[in-house]
């Protein structure tokens, strides 16, 4: 089987032409995150150009929440952690974090900041969810505006080493199930601030263990024992054992057979074959066939999700100055 890259890039491309949809308006809240995962997954196709960049920037801007210094997922929506990290994703991506002045990329550092708790967690926004995917889209937010520093980054590493669970995994925060996208935050956080060696490398070995065992049979990965395969978990397991130099520790055919297989050939992938489309399984989808090597897609970076003719001009932490 092959991809159907020109099919999957029309259906990103036409995502934004079906405001008639019911759909298209219950999804609102997910519409900067939406946007994300299209770009990205056009970065990988080698077909950044298909959205129209100055229209793209001008609606990241106007998710800007004034009031708190984040973005929310669409114009009048509060702040949160998860979209602050889209918006600044998407301006990345655009080279064109210079849309925000210094006093607005301030006003973002303190919101992020301000969301962190005393037990080095965070918290999505000030109605207090906590989990360790805000970690990650904290650190990495920062990290993306060159403005981590240890206040903010030591009490972070030791909230997600206590979250560490005896079967190698990670949950969302600590004593809770081991869970696969747990396991990219976490390591995903450590590998941004240059922390990895918090952990012992018989706990980097038992990560991997974990984390291949999600495979099953029919060649997908799974987030948990004993549950349905998903084609995002070729991303967050395949970006994990990335980053802890683990990558071939699963059958990678049997996976990219899996992934094909969840295609509409119309465009698009759904999380299992035979299933509905939706951008987040097609973005996770071509990311890890990228992470694969598979064809000419552009080669992706397993921390940050980005491309990585991006992501080599973060500065890395610690800073040298």
């Amino acid at each position: 089987m092959h991809l159907y890259k020109e099919k999957h890039i029309k259906y990103v491309q036409s995502l934004d032409k079906k405001k008639e949809d019911y759909e298209y308006w219950l999804t609102e809240h997910l519409r900067l995150n939406g946007i994300y995962w299209g770009l990205t997954a056009l970065c990988c196709l080698d077909a950044i150009d298909t959205f129209d960049k100055s229209k793209v920037i001008e609606f990241v801007m106007g998710c800007w929440d004034a009031k708190t210094g984040g973005f929310g997922a669409f114009k009048g929506h509060d702040a949160h952690l998860v979209t602050t990290l889209s918006g600044l994703q998407i301006l990345a991506i655009y080279d064109s974090l210079d849309v925000l002045t210094p006093e607005q990329i301030q006003q973002c550092v303190e919101f992020i900041e301000a969301n962190q708790l005393d037990d080095g967690s965070f918290q999505g926004d000030r109605f207090g969810e906590v989990d360790t995917r805000f970690v990650y889209t904290a650190l990495s937010s920062l990290s993306i505006l060159g403005r981590l520093s240890p206040k903010v980054v030591d009490p972070a590493v030791e909230f997600i080493k206590r979250c560490y669970n005896f079967d190698g995994g990670f949950g969302l925060c600590p004593g809770a199930e081991s869970h696969a996208a747990q396991a990219f935050t976490c390591i995903g956080a450590l590998k941004i601030v240059n922390k990895l060696d918090e952990l012992t490398k018989e706990q980097i070995e038992n990560i991997g263990w974990w984390l291949c065992e999600r495979q099953v049979p029919e060649g997908g990965l799974n987030g948990r024992p004993c549950k349905l395969p998903d084609v995002c978990y070729s991303w967050w397991v395949l970006s994990t054992l990335s980053i802890i130099d683990c990558l071939d520790w699963i059958d990678h055919d049997k996976l990219r057979k899996f992934i094909l297989e969840t295609q509409d050939p119309k465009g698009g992938l759904s999380d299992r074959p035979g299933n509905e489309v939706d951008v987040f399984h097609t973005l996770f989808g071509i990311a890890g066939l990228s992470l694969m090597g598979f064809e000419d897609l552009k080669p992706i970076d397993p921390v940050y999700c980005m491309p990585y003719e991006v992501t080599k001009t973060f500065r890395k932490y610690p800073y040298s100055e």
